[in-house]
This record gives C-alpha cells, structure tokens and sequence, in this order.
C-alpha cells in the first residue's frame, strides 16, 4: 500500500479509502490511485482488514438436509442477501443430528463467522458454553428452540393446515386423513395438533385419522390401503411435508388407491403430475431472506429484543384435492 501511495503521490489513508470503496476521496485522484494499483498489481490484505475491523464478512447456514428443496431454496436466500451486503456464506448440514450440529456449530465459531442462520436439530441450543460466550448472533429457521430468547423465523404451520382442509372441505371430502412427518420435529407436532383441531371444529365424523412418520413406499402403500377399505373410507389426505407427499404418489401409484390430495411444501414438477398436485407453499426463499437480513442487522449492532416472525403460508390450488370421480357419483347416486 505505501509503494501504491509513493506512486500516486498520495497518502496510505487515501489509498486505503480507494481500496476499502470509504467516501471522501476525490474522483480525479481515485482514478489515479487505481490506475497505480493496476499497473503495479496490488491487492488488498483481507488478513488485515479482518483485524482492523474485527469482522471476517463470512456468515454460515446450518441445515438439515441439502439435498432437499425447501433446505435449498432457504440457502439459495440467504446466499442472495449475504452477497448483495458482501458477506461471504459457508453452508454445512448437521444431518438431523443434534450432536453433528454441535460440531458443525463450534467449527464454523472457531473459523471466527460473524453469524449463524441455523435449522435446529432439535428444540434444545445445541451450542455449549464455548459457542454462546463466543457472543456470534444465531438466527433459527423453521423451528424454533427452548428456553434461549433468540432471532427466529417460521411459518404459519397452523394457517397452512386450516387452508388444506378447509379446501378439502370445499370439495366435497369429510373423510380426511394426515400423514404427518416424524413427531419428534416441532414442525410436524404443530402440524398434527392444528389438523386435529381444525378436524374437530369443522364438525367433520369421525376421529380425526393421522399416521406420523417416519414413512416409508411401503408403509404408506398398506396404510392408505388400510383406510381405503374401511366402511367409510378415507377420501382425502394432507402430507406433512414434500418428502411425505412424493412417498405417498408412489403409494398411491402402486396401490391403485384413488385419494385427494394437498402436500404440505410446494416441489418441482408438481404442477406436471396427473393431477397436477395441491400444495401449502411456505415460500422459504421469503423465509431465508428474512432470517439473513436479521442476522446481518444483529452483526451490524441491533441490539433490540429477540423477535419472533412468522411468515404465512399460501395454497397454492391445482387439481388434487377434487373429490375422486368414483366418489362423486357414488355421493351423486345415494
């Protein structure tokens, strides 16, 4: 940087606001300054500004699963926000493991990152002493934890639930069904417990029917079959989230079982599929969007309270929730 200032007969601040984009330079002997560092080859010191500023510009993503779409589009946000404020984005998975994500979490405070958006593992911190004295901001994502006020964003499972049936509903079905996600994730307890409640406020008979996960093609193939079966069937089903939904098309497929349908998570190519699918959209681009630029306002100072946001849901109507045409005339001719 001196050989810089030599050269453009300036002073080492000029060229460290040049190089940093700082104001207060003038615009003739900004040009000069970079024409001087273009011939000379110079490059700025990261290693310095992060002492300088005691910052790094990295911020990290702790998920699930990477490969699944809803995680994706999530990191895909959060990216976005990360690079239009020049912050560098480090995404790593914890694999559903609360212990895995202790790991994860302790490494990237170790790589100094300036903040954290993370989809917990479980509803407990999974941060130890180490990582919570470090006093690196966390933001959580789609399920909250206990007992740690802290920056979350989820959506309105309850409200998305209510939308699914209640469409179910206006379509002629009554014999409504959840297949729900495993009941150790939050998500999917809060999803279980709106649609008993919105079963029974509605009236509809019956106990409300619900089989929460893990699932598999074939337990689901036996399970619908099961409720096809009985004296009154089942006619409509809601899935917990994208992956349920796609287990349950295959079981659908391989059963022969016509059923209605509305999936929980909008997924690619679900507007191709005969009948092309009904979903719940819980817009998590919106969401990772959200969690980053409230990650950045705490790195950057806010010190206000710890808030939670929830961000609705949307339903998204195509042509699996109509009732089954071997229902409707049979309801046409009784």
């Amino acid at each position: 940087m001196a050989d810089v200032a030599a050269e453009a007969h300036v002073s080492v601040k000029t060229v460290s606001r040049v190089v940093n984009r700082e104001p207060g330079v003038r615009r003739d002997t900004e040009l000069r300054v970079r024409a001087v560092i273009d011939r000379i080859g110079f490059m700025r010191h990261d290693g310095a500004r992060i002492l300088r500023q005691g910052r790094t510009q990295t911020i990290a993503l702790v998920v699930e699963d990477l490969a699944n779409p809803f995680y994706s589009q999530i990191s895909a946000a959060v990216e976005r926000e990360a690079r239009i404020r020049q912050y560098q984005l480090i995404t790593a998975s914890a694999e559903g493991s609360p212990t895995r994500e202790r790991g994860v979490l302790e490494s990237l405070i170790n790589r100094r990152v300036d903040g954290l958006v993370v989809v917990p593992a479980g509803e407990r911190p999974a941060v130890d002493p180490t990582v919570a004295a470090s006093g690196t901001p966390i933001v959580y994502v789609d399920r909250p934890v206990r007992g740690q006020a802290t920056d979350t964003v989820i959506s309105d499972n309850p409200g998305g639930v209510r939308s699914a049936v209640e469409h179910l509903v206006a379509n002629g079905h009554r014999r409504i069904a959840l297949l729900g996600d495993d009941a150790e994730f939050w998500t999917a307890r809060q999803r279980r417990e709106a649609f008993v409640q919105i079963h029974d406020a509605l009236g509809l008979p019956g106990d409300a029917k619900v089989s929460m996960g893990p699932h598999t093609v074939d337990s689901l193939t036996e399970r619908l079959a099961t409720w096809s079966r009985e004296r009154s069937p089942v006619t409509a089903v809601i899935t917990g989230n994208n992956r349920v939904t796609l287990a349950a098309l295959h079981a659908m497929r391989r059963s022969g079982v016509e059923m209605g349908l509305v999936g929980y998570d909008d997924f690619e190519l679900a507007d191709l599929i005969e009948p092309a699918v009904t979903v719940v959209n819980q817009d998590p681009t919106s969401m990772g969007q959200k969690a980053a630029l409230q990650l950045i306002a705490r790195i950057l100072g806010d010190e206000s309270p710890a808030q939670t946001v929830v961000m609705p849901t949307r339903l998204i109507v195509r042509e699996s929730g109509r009732l089954p045409a071997s229902r409707s005339l049979r309801k046409a001719s009784s």
